[in-house]
Formats: structure tokens, C-alpha cells, sequence
């Protein structure tokens, strides 16, 4: 039997699934190796969610993304002894102008895409790792990258451009946008559960430590709220989201800063973490009395509401709206506060419901139909590597 093995790299973390290969991908095991760096913890899963293992890694294995993955990889094969892994799927989060569709990985495509990690610095490489682990480990598996950024190719130009001078445009500077493995599987479970849902104009907020929001019209990607990098948009766990160019000019002229440390002040230090001073965990900051996690969760809960009804203007309307990610899915305080007051966009939401985590939301004197979904990139990643794989 064939098997499709799913990475998933981080910044600080390694995603992990093994799969029967098939029309439909069929997941033995899913885990997560978290924490890569310091006191990592690896964690596995079988195909009902239930937990098979809990393992605090030794430091060697901790250390970095290829020692997780080795550790990853151990615990399957002690599990799943005879899996046949005829394919790897990789999460690749910059897939730059010409990557729309997933890709068998050759050597010449692995070098466009280290060209691209000066686009996306802090998530590339660690991509790539994975891809030269996974190929040292298994040399004769198909390779396969999927890109966070092709479900967004299908942009508008009003949607995809700088008001720069064109050149920067042609070399690459535009709106390309992120968490597109996630918006893709919602796509597809909305065809499934709500074809004309889908056939709308439907406003998708993947909120997480990473938080982004697209607006799609028939399930294609209209316009989203990140946009040259990870950064844009919405605050996030550690990044600051939207933030005024000037400020990166007083920070550069008048604070001395150099460009690392503008990067480590906007990737590892801002959003959350930085408005709370408190905590990048929205379970902390909700759990705390501090009034400047109060104020954390207000700012998150604006910037949302403020970029739901900028999104619903390039959709010329909005049909529904459909929380996903790690707070989209659990939170209801903050998804009460997204819809709280929003009557005049069509919103009404149904507070039991909400506090349920229940599918549908939204109260029958609702326009707009408000829903929760569980995401699964990993399972897109192995829809594709399988097919590729033949």
C-alpha cells in the first residue's frame, strides 16, 4: 500500500502527517513537533485524534528542524513499519509570481525558491529544510511543494499592486498573500457542505498565531488582507500587522535601528506579545485581568472588523463569513466581538451556538451566514503530493 508522508515547517515548528494514498488521502497519523530551539515536545495523533504519544525531546533532537524530523520520522516508522512512502507534500509558504500550482521539486525548482527567501526570510528557509531532510531520508519518494501563496494568484491587479513605481511590480514586489493551503481546503469543504455558499461572496478569517483574512467570489481568492509578507494585515501572536511605511523611516533615522532589528521588533516582538507585554497566546491574554491584554484582544477584534467590511466592499457584498484557524475555531469571546454590532453588514450571530463552537453561527434573522470550520492544510498537501506522485 502507498503512502503519502505530509511536512509542514514553521518558524518553530514541524507539522507532520502520514497518509494512504488515494482519491481521497486517508490519514493514519498527524503530529507536531513544537517548540524547535528550546524544550521541544513532539506529539502524535491517529486518525480518530485521539492521543498516541506525548515525548519531551532530547536536546539534540530539539535543536533544530532536522532533529525534529528525524524524531518525527522514528516515531512513524516504529508505528507504521511497512508504510511505503511513495511521496513527501511540502508546505512551501512563497511560491513568488510564477508558482500557482503545486510542483514536483527538481533541483532547478529548489533554486527559485531559495531565490525567494529574501520575500519571506523567517518561514523560507526552514521550508527548505525540511525539503533536504525529507530527501536525504527518503531519495526515492516524489517531492512535492504546495505553496501558501497560488491560491492567491488569481488577484486582480487592484488587488495585487504596490502604488509604486511599475518596475518594482515587475521585479516581484506586489500583493501575494498567505495561509492559502488552509483557504483552499475551506473552498473545498464549502463546495462540499454549501455549494452556493461557495458560488458567493464569502469572507474567510483564518485566525491564529498567524492571522490573515481573504475574500473569495466562487471560491477563488479576491483580495487578502496579508500582502508582501507575513506581516501585513491583521496584528498576529508576534507581528504587528498593517503598520504605517513612516514608521519604518523613524525607526530607521531616529532610532538608529538597523534593518534586523526592524525585523526582529515586527516578526518576534509586536502584535499580541507586544501591545499585552503579557503573552502572543490569546488563551493567556483572555484568561488575564491585565487591562493591557484587554486592550490586545480589543485591537485584534478591530483590525478584524475593520478589514471584514473593507473585504465585503471588494466583494460588493458578503454572503458569509467563515471563522477558521487555531481562535477562529475555539474562541468564541472573539468571535462574539468580531459580530457584535454588525446588523448593518447582515450579521447577527446566535449566542448559544457561538458558545458551542457549533458549525453555523449565525441566527435564522441573519443575512449573512456565519459559520466555523476546522482547516486542514495537511490534507491539501496530500491531495496534491498524491496526485503528482501517479
Amino acid at each position: 500500500m502507498a503512502h503519502v508522508l505530509v511536512l509542514n515547517a514553521g518558524s518553530s515548528s514541524l507539522k507532520f502527517g502520514l497518509f494512504v494514498k488515494g482519491d481521497e488521502p486517508q490519514a493514519l497519523a498527524t503530529g507536531l513537533v513544537d517548540r524547535i530551539g528550546g524544550a521541544a515536545q513532539l506529539s502524535l495523533r491517529n486518525a480518530a485524534g485521539e492521543r498516541m504519544l506525548d515525548l519531551d525531546l532530547p536536546p539534540d533532537q530539539a535543536r533544530d528542524h532536522h532533529g525534529a524530523l528525524h524524531a518525527a520520522l522514528a516515531e512513524i516508522e516504529a508505528r507504521f513499519p511497512d508504510a511505503q512512502v511513495v511521496a513527501v507534500g511540502h508546505r512551501i509558504v512563497h511560491g513568488g509570481r510564477d508558482f500557482a500550482d503545486p510542483v514536483e521539486l527538481t533541483l532547478d525548482v529548489i533554486a527559485q525558491l531559495q531565490a525567494l527567501v529574501p520575500f519571506a526570510p523567517l518561514h523560507q528557509p526552514h521550508n527548505l529544510a525540511g525539503v533536504q531532510a525529507a530527501m536525504a531520508e527518503f531519495p526515492h519518494a516524489r517531492q512535492v511543494a504546495c505553496f501558501d501563496t497560488a491560491f492567491h494568484r488569481s488577484h486582480p491587479f487592484v488587488n495585487d499592486t504596490f502604488a509604486l513605481p511599475r518596475a518594482y511590480y515587475d521585479k516581484g514586489v506586489r500583493r501575494y498573500g498567505f495561509h492559502g493551503l488552509s483557504y483552499d481546503y475551506i473552498s473545498g469543504a464549502l463546495r462540499q457542505m454549501a455549494p452556493t455558499l461557495h458560488a458567493g461572496r464569502v469572507v474567510v478569517a483564518h485566525l491564529g498565531n498567524g492571522a490573515s483574512m481573504c475574500g473569495m467570489l466562487a471560491g477563488r481568492s479576491l483580495a487578502s488582507t496579508m500582502g508582501f509578507s507575513a506581516l501585513d494585515g491583521l496584528p498576529m501572536g508576534t507581528r504587528s500587522g498593517q503598520l504605517d511605511p513612516g514608521v519604518l523611516l523613524y525607526l530607521l533615522e531616529q532610532e538608529g535601528m538597523d534593518a534586523p532589528e526592524i525585523s526582529d521588533l515586527l516578526y518576534k516582538r509586536s502584535g499580541l506579545l507586544g501591545l499585552s507585554g503579557l503573552s502572543h497566546d490569546m488563551r493567556t491574554l483572555e484568561a488575564s485581568d491585565d487591562p493591557h491584554a484587554r486592550q490586545a484582544i480589543d485591537y485584534f477584534t478591530f483590525r478584524i472588523r475593520r478589514e471584514l467590511g473593507g473585504l465585503a466592499a471588494a466583494l460588493d457584498g458578503l454572503d458569509a463569513v467563515v471563522f477558521t484557524g487555531g481562535i477562529g475555531e475555539n474562541s468564541a469571546r472573539i468571535r462574539h466581538a468580531v459580530c457584535a454590532g454588525m446588523g448593518w453588514i447582515g450579521i447577527e450571530i446566535d449566542e448559544d451556538a457561538n458558545a458551542q463552537n457549533a458549525t453555523v453561527i449565525s441566527s435564522d434573522l441573519s443575512r449573512v451566514r456565519v459559520l466555523v470550520l476546522a482547516t486542514n492544510e495537511e490534507l491539501v498537501i496530500a491531495r496534491a503530493a498524491g496526485n503528482l506522485a501517479g
